[in-house]
């Protein structure tokens, strides 16, 4: 079964409002067995959205639409359903009575906006929504099936989860889809994907790979579809075990799981605790390990040490290491981390130490020059990296690339 997802509102088109919702609606009806063949956003005007319900009507055998549906003369869907469907709009009073309890409990006055919302074509199904006064509709033409929601998502999530979904899964015959997400980090994608060659050469027909980078992050989705659910699981599991015995050391997690969780996993285990002593990354880090439930019991806290100032005065950083290698240096990110462990009494400490751009660089210490260290009582590592010159780009990846090192060092 085919699905064409199309979003309604020049907001979408001119970059004002990113369009969360066709991820979030594609992502939900490929987990239940469609496949989405196309997207489309379009102005709010009326040719235009009677074009593209057109072609999308021509495609695919579910539509599902967002946006347009307010109560100011910009939002024109109902009345452009209308034509497409050749029918008329009609006041539902249940949706009216809903409107008017809405605002009464708001303590707004109903007005003729308010009451236009309760106005819906004759010929659709009214799918309720208790999150806002703009209805669902559900249309049937042909064997095909077209839905119109809000274009606010958290109204728009509550009309697909409570009455679309169930009812795409009663009406049509789906097919049985299993996803699994295996998380990456150690290789670029063109290497991994290298290393990956034979894995993919011995796929059976019914598995797909694919392979969703971020900020040095690699996602390998591997996606089984089929009739049987239970032979599917299994084979998925087999591919999954391939893929564990084939890059043991880059896989840290499953499906969705951020690099800060598995360090959390890990410090929880061992029971060990940690601070961080940050300079380019400017307490990134220190953010992301505290967003973890629970973080209170062994990150202990962090010294965001930007002037070479602090790394002297507050972390014991030797001046000499200032002076003779440069605050982005094996030698001063070592002892940014052993500084930092002793002042907070930790068991390990995360340091880093980078140009993160889009200026500052040099001919021997270019933009994206990143070092990292990991002290322990035992001893203290440090790594080199070479990012790119975004700036926000390479706080993410420089980042990513300390807690894969910390994430490392506990492990082993």
């Amino acid at each position: 079964m085919k699905a064409y997802i199309i979003s309604i509102g020049d907001e979408i088109l001119i970059g004002q409002t990113v369009n969360t919702n066709a991820a979030w609606i594609g992502e939900q009806l490929s987990m239940i067995g469609f496949d989405i063949n196309c997207t489309a956003t379009v102005h709010d005007q009326r040719e235009d959205i009677l074009d593209v319900l057109k072609i999308a009507e021509s495609k695919s055998d579910v539509i599902i639409i967002t946006g347009g549906l307010g109560p100011t003369s910009d939002d024109i869907t109902k009345q452009t359903l209308c034509d497409f469907f050749g029918t008329h709009l009609i006041i539902d009073k249940e949706v009216l009575a809903m409107i008017e309890v809405m605002m009464k409990k708001r303590g707004i006055p109903m007005n003729e906006n308010n009451r236009k919302q309760a106005e819906v074509p004759a010929d659709c199904k009214v799918l309720k929504n208790i999150r806002g006064t703009a209805p669902g509709m559900l249309f049937e033409k042909e064997g095909k099936v077209f839905i119109s929601m809000p274009g606010i998502p958290y109204e728009m999530q509550y009309i697909m989860t409570e009455h679309v979904i169930p009812d795409l899964i009663n009406r049509f015959k789906l097919q049985n889809v299993i996803r699994r997400n295996i998380m990456t980090y150690g290789l670029p994608e063109a290497r991994l994907a290298e290393k990956l060659t034979g894995f993919e050469e011995s796929l059976p027909g019914e598995v797909r790979l694919a392979y969703l980078p971020n900020h040095g992050i690699i996602k390998l989705r591997l996606t089984v579809t089929g009739e049987d659910k239970e032979q599917l699981q299994q084979k998925t599991d087999e591919q999954v075990k391939k893929l564990y015995d084939i890059i043991p050391d880059l896989i840290y997690g499953e499906n969705e799981e951020p690099l800060e969780l598995a360090v959390a996993m890990l410090l929880r285990k061992t029971k060990q605790t940690l601070c961080t002593s940050e300079s380019c990354t400017g307490g990134m880090i220190a953010h992301m390990l505290t967003t973890v439930p629970g973080s209170s019991d062994y990150y202990k806290g962090s010294v965001i040490a930007y002037d070479n100032s602090i790394k002297k005065d507050l972390l014991n950083v030797p001046q000499k290491l200032l002076e003779k290698h440069g605050a982005v240096s094996e030698e001063v990110v070592k002892s940014m981390a052993e500084g930092a462990r002793k002042l907070m009494h930790t068991d390990l400490c995360l340091a880093t130490s980078g140009i993160a751009g889009p200026d500052g660089g040099t001919s021997d210490k270019p933009t994206g020059t990143l070092w990292i260290a990991v002290a322990s009582e035992k001893n203290t590592i440090a790594e080199k990296h070479l990012f790119g010159y975004d700036r926000v780009t390479n706080i993410r990846r420089f980042s990513n690339a300390a807690l894969s090192l910390l994430w490392h060092k506990i492990k082993k």
